[in-house]
């Protein structure tokens, strides 16, 4: 039995199927895009032929493009196959790389306008001391772990003189 050649994988990111995984519901939506753009374009005589019919008429639209939105609607599902969506996921995941680099481009964007906002203020940091390079999510994730294990408060601070029931049990369980 002659084994069949393996696929190269891509440059950067090794992929050894065309969908290696599950897709989530917001990656799922902007396969869909791609492939709603894609339809689009290859409609794109008959859609422009629909607009211009149905410009300028509101009610008589119904009536008067009836052959053009039917011509339209024909394109639109002839182009909208499940093989059209499946190539809309190969481009998607084609496209992943370069997704990757803008990502981090905008990272690096965001360190570099932090960087000059600390400068510009004054703030910790600015001279290249490891006081200011703190990032200020991570702090704001440390402080969110701080919260998640005080105890929970329903109803905002308890007054400092008003009994709590614990205090309450106890004494009863003194009286007996």
């Amino acid at each position: 039995m002659a084994s069949l050649p393996a696929k190269s994988p891509s440059a950067g990111l090794p992929m050894p199927s065309p969908n290696p995984l599950p897709l989530s519901a917001s990656q799922e939506a902007q396969v869909r895009d791609l492939y709603y753009e894609r339809v689009r374009k290859q409609c794109s005589e008959e859609i422009k032929a629909f607009a211009d019919c149905a410009l300028g008429r509101t009610f008589s639209v119904v009536f008067k493009c009836r052959d053009k939105n039917n011509e339209m609607n024909a394109c639109l599902r002839s182009h909208a196959t499940p093989r059209a969506l499946d190539e809309a996921r190969e481009e998607w995941f084609a496209m992943r790389q370069e997704r990757a680099a803008e990502r981090a481009a905008k990272a690096a964007r965001k360190a570099e306008q932090e960087k000059l906002m600390r400068e510009w203020w004054g703030l910790e940091g600015a001279d290249g001391s490891q006081a200011g390079r703190e990032d200020i999510q991570a702090k704001r994730r440390r402080y969110e772990e701080s919260r998640r294990h005080r105890p929970e408060r329903i109803g905002g601070l308890p007054a400092k003189d008003r009994p709590r029931f614990d205090d309450a049990a106890a004494d009863e369980a003194t009286k007996r």
